[in-house]
């Protein structure tokens, strides 16, 4: 049914209900001819009298009848959604899904969602962790979180962590039996920890910087992971070098579990950013989360 029949439609229900055209005139903010109009092209339109008209009074046909018992009730039932739905625009409610690195859900998301989820028990989130740097609209997700050098420039970009660094440590154990690499061109010499990623359907590169100097290296070694732990992990066991995030190995560092080095090569880079689709508006529901999240410039 076309657009315009919806509005002889409700045109119809509203006159059945008042009982009079002046009345849901007033209602709809129409005048009682543009209504009758409405409803004679409504009845011209089904082929069939739907109101009986004299001067002072209305009623409705067989037909008439049959029509608004069972079309009010269905609207009554779009209203009543309607309604629930507008309640939502004030009540933060629903579903986030945001897809993400492991580090940036471990480091970022879970510690501050935490902390606020508890006030809005009508939202759910939905964190997948995956490397593939997803298209979030083709795959359905709220938002996503990347480096703020990854995203790209059609989306929204909320910085939600500080800028970031590098860390390449060994366990004593390990640098026991070998010297430390003074420059990056050293770790081939080195039982390297390399990190798969999907994207590239190869191993992460270990991407060095100094004074401007950028250094990029594929290296090499007897483990592979699809994930930063499992590298920490390796690495505390002194099954080689792991180049990872220094937030994940600070601790370790500290108490001498792992040895730092190369750290005058690990220049900082843009930490992570949570961006969206360019829409005009979104759900209340994603506005909490980006407010939670969102880091303090």
């Amino acid at each position: 049914m076309a657009r315009k029949n919806f509005s002889q439609v409700l045109a119809f229900i509203n006159v059945v209900r008042e009982g009079s055209f002046t009345r849901a005139a007033a209602l709809l903010g129409v005048t009682p001819s543009a209504l009758s109009h409405a409803i004679s092209g409504l009845e011209a339109q089904v082929g069939v009298q739907l109101l009986t008209r004299t001067t002072r009074s209305i009623s409705t046909t067989e037909a008439g009848e049959r029509l608004f018992l069972n079309v009010s009730t269905r609207l009554e039932e779009i209203d009543a959604e309607l309604g629930v739905v507008d309640a939502l625009r004030d009540k933060p409610a629903g579903t986030v899904r945001i897809t993400s690195a492991e580090h940036a859900a471990n480091s970022v998301l879970w510690p501050k969602l935490s902390k606020v989820l508890g006030e809005y028990p009508d939202i759910n989130v939905e964190i997948t962790i995956d490397y593939t740097m997803a298209d979030i609209v083709s795959q359905r997700y709220d938002a996503g979180v990347r480096l703020g050098n990854q995203v790209a420039k059609d989306m929204i970009a909320v910085r939600i962590g500080p800028d970031m660094r590098i860390a390449v440590v060994g366990s004593p154990a390990y640098l026991a039996k070998r010297p430390l690499p003074g420059t990056p061109s050293d770790l081939a010499q080195h039982n390297c920890i390399n990190l798969r990623l999907p994207t590239h359907g190869g191993l992460l590169p270990w991407d060095f910087d100094k004074d401007g100097q950028q250094v990029k290296l594929r290296v090499s070694g007897q483990w592979v992971f699809n994930n930063s732990s499992s590298i920490v992990r390796a690495a505390l066991a002194g099954h080689g070098l792991a180049f990872v995030p220094e937030d994940m190995v600070l601790e370790h560092i500290a108490e001498g579990r792992l040895i730092r080095m190369l750290n005058d090569w690990c220049d900082p880079y843009p930490g992570y950013h949570l961006y969206y689709p360019n829409r005009r508006q979104f759900s209340p529901a994603l506005s909490v989360i980006v407010d939670a999240l969102r880091y303090p410039e």
